[in-house]
């Protein structure tokens, strides 16, 4: 067996994950939320054996490419969800961080899988992996930003199906307070990694790879639309105390804004195309 068997062992187990919450929605009974945590807790072992095994084979960290690098962000999502989970002790949060998981998996699964034994020259920078590691895990926060940001809204409409269904399943989601938190708390993470990742050790990896810090190459333009708008999330929050539906919209379009750029790559081309 190889890293693409157990990648979609994962899958299947993550997909497994979000049809059994799909039911527990209709019927709302412990035991199946239970089997859906299992199923991802089993999907996110799995994936954990995939990543390392490719890393064995490729003898280097496994986002070389952007069929590793939405992996390793599918990856960083589902340990958030395993830790809130944990933490708040609300397994109705796996119905809306699964989905995305599994989502992000499917995206890779259509991405050439082939493992880069040779790096090309610009790969071949500790600069690199400080950069893409830092990257991929803020934005595996920014994931988990946008589902409980989801989950936020779902909750805090008033209309949310039938008045029955609103007392069986509403009670069973964190509280807005709870969710308005893990919200800011995932893009507190995710913010400073971004900018130590994307920006700073990006331009550092730049300046060795081309002998510029800054080429306006579209990658780069995307990863600043993309800081300057969680800046202004950061901003808003503190300074202008925006809280609940306000920034859980500002989450769900800053993460959409993150996998527009990422696809941007295979469109527009430049020199980040190959990552």
């Amino acid at each position: 067996m190889n890293d693409i068997t157990f990648f979609w062992i994962a899958f299947v187990c993550y997909l497994s994950s979000f049809i059994i919450f799909s039911t527990y929605f209709a019927f709302a009974k412990k035991s199946i939320s239970n089997t859906a945590s299992f199923a991802a807790l089993a999907g996110f072992i799995m994936h954990t054996i995939a990543l390392i095994m490719r890393w064995i084979s490729a003898k280097h960290a496994p986002f070389s490419n952007m069929f590793e690098y939405m992996n390793v962000m599918a990856w960083v999502s589902v340990l958030g969800l395993l830790i809130i989970v944990w933490k708040v002790k609300r397994p109705l949060v796996s119905a809306f961080i699964s989905p995305v998981a599994f989502i992000l998996m499917g995206c890779a699964a259509l991405l050439p899988k082939d493992i880069n034994q040779m790096l090309m020259p610009a790969l071949q920078s500790i600069w690199f992996n400080i950069h893409i590691s830092l990257t991929v895990i803020a934005e595996g926060a920014f994931a988990i930003a946008f589902a409980v940001s989801i989950m936020y809204l779902i909750k805090a409409s008033r209309s949310f199906g039938t008045k029955s269904t609103k007392s069986s399943l509403i009670q069973r989601f964190p509280s807005l307070e709870t969710l308005d938190d893990i919200n800011y708390k995932a893009v507190s993470i995710g913010y400073p990694l971004f900018t130590i990742g994307a920006l700073i050790a990006g331009s550092i990896w730049a300046s060795r790879a081309w002998g510029t810090f800054w080429g306006w190459d579209p990658k780069e333009v995307g990863a600043l639309v993309i800081w300057i708008f969680y800046t202004i999330y950061i901003h808003a929050r503190f300074v202008k105390g925006w809280k609940g539906a306000r920034a859980a919209w500002m989450s769900i379009i800053g993460f959409v804004m993150t996998i527009l750029s990422f696809f941007g790559n295979m469109f527009l081309g430049g020199l980040h195309a190959y990552v």
